[in-house]
């Protein structure tokens, strides 16, 4: 429902995923007997948690690992591991680079070209080492994508602040979704996008699968920079609309992956009930033992020469990252066992598979954060930290 905000302009109320709530179920559910398995094109993953672009949070070490545990990471194809041979001595200039002069060094670091002899290697390393590989690319630099496409690469990501399904530039890339799309030989994934329009735009030209996102990940600051984006509960909900609705068309299932903003299991099962498919985490990632930036993670449009919609910012080194996503958790606030919350959040809504918890009851509760937890905040544990 939209409400003027004055003279003849309207806005619709939108929520975050921190305004919603889930209710249980009538009955409830065994946890183990859970299917949390995610199908993007013909490759298909024990579970539906995908590791974000960031070069902070994946290399090829990370992204063997993830695929390991069941899940998906995805490598930054125009990062610092694609343009420099020593990526590791870079991210360490701008992990101990001072707040005050770390933009400037990012956006220089991004400015030594991009190098296809690296993009191939980066693939071959993770397929030798028994790992999917899946990039990601700019649609200005979506040429680089053959390169990984011809070295193996299992499919590729084509992701910006916001994409369209037509892309129009000055500099010459002019290029068609559609066509890259039918032509790639792997599955497409395409992002970001926040609403209906968006999204059923994506999938008609030919995504595997869609992300969900502007502006709501830790290290990003396009909302700040721009005033764009949708809060996530809203960006989801619509965007699964728009894939019920394509797939009554079509007939194609196009899965929608929710991106950024999910910082605990809370987060996670409130995005599957709003009707993402799978979710996709940068500061989780960042903050496991083995991520590349050692603790520190910076967006990717951190680099921006013009305008930066990113920053750099401290999430700690913490557990290994099977533990993160499998547990057991040894800290109190949904920050670890991602896999085990989204289980136990299925099985007290009484749901046995990610489609059925799309269908859980919703609750707008913006008291569900504080309600009765004084305590917990006075003493920064649990919910108040």
């Amino acid at each position: 429902m939209e409400k003027t905000i004055g003279g003849r302009r309207t806005a619709r109320r939108a929520y975050g995923l921190d305004e919603l709530a889930l209710a249980p179920g009538l009955i409830a559910v065994d946890p183990n007997d859970t299917d949390i398995s995610l199908h993007i094109g013909n490759l298909q993953f024990d579970i539906p948690f995908l590791a974000s672009a960031m070069d902070g949070a994946v290399d090829v070490a990370l992204a063997v690992e993830m695929n390991r545990i069941g899940g998906l990471a995805v490598l930054n194809g125009e990062g610092l591991f694609t343009r420099y041979e020593d990526a590791n001595a870079r991210i360490s200039q701008i992990i101990e680079e001072p707040v005050e002069t770390v933009i400037p060094l990012i956006q220089s670091l991004y400015q030594e070209p991009v190098k296809p002899e690296l993009i191939a290697r980066c693939v071959r390393e993770i397929k030798e080492k028994g790992g999917r590989a899946i990039l990601s690319f700019t649609p200005l630099g979506i040429e680089y994508s053959k390169v990984a496409v011809e070295a193996g690469a299992d499919a590729i990501v084509i992701q910006s602040s916001a994409t369209t399904a037509k892309y129009k530039s000055s500099k010459g890339s002019d290029f068609d979704l559609s066509q890259i799309c039918a032509e790639a030989g792997v599955p497409v994934i395409i992002g970001n996008c926040c609403n209906y329009e968006g999204t059923m735009s994506l999938m008609e030209a030919g995504a595997a699968a869609v992300l969900v996102g502007v502006g709501p990940g830790a290290a990003c600051t396009t909302r700040r920079v721009l005033g764009l984006g949708v809060p996530q509960g809203t960006a989801i909900a619509d965007a699964a609309a728009a894939r019920e609705d394509y797939e009554k068309k079509t007939g194609r299932y196009v899965p929608v992956i929710a991106d950024g903003g999910l910082r605990n299991g809370g987060d996670v099962c409130k995005a599957i009930a709003c009707g993402a498919d799978g979710v996709m985490m940068g500061q989780p990632i960042a903050g496991s033992k083995e991520a590349p930036g050692r603790g520190y993670h910076w967006g990717m449009a951190t680099s921006s020469v013009g305008l930066p919609r990113g920053t750099r910012i401290k999430v700690g080194r913490g557990a290994p990252l099977e533990q993160i996503f499998h547990g057991p958790a040894t800290r109190d606030d949904g920050t670890m066992n991602f896999v085990g919350a989204l289980r136990l959040g299925m099985g007290s809504c009484g749901v046995l598979t990610l489609k059925e918890m799309q269908g859980a009851e919703l609750l707008i509760a913006p008291a569900l954060q504080t309600e009765g937890k004084r305590q917990q905040f006075d003493q920064h544990v649990g919910q108040g930290k």
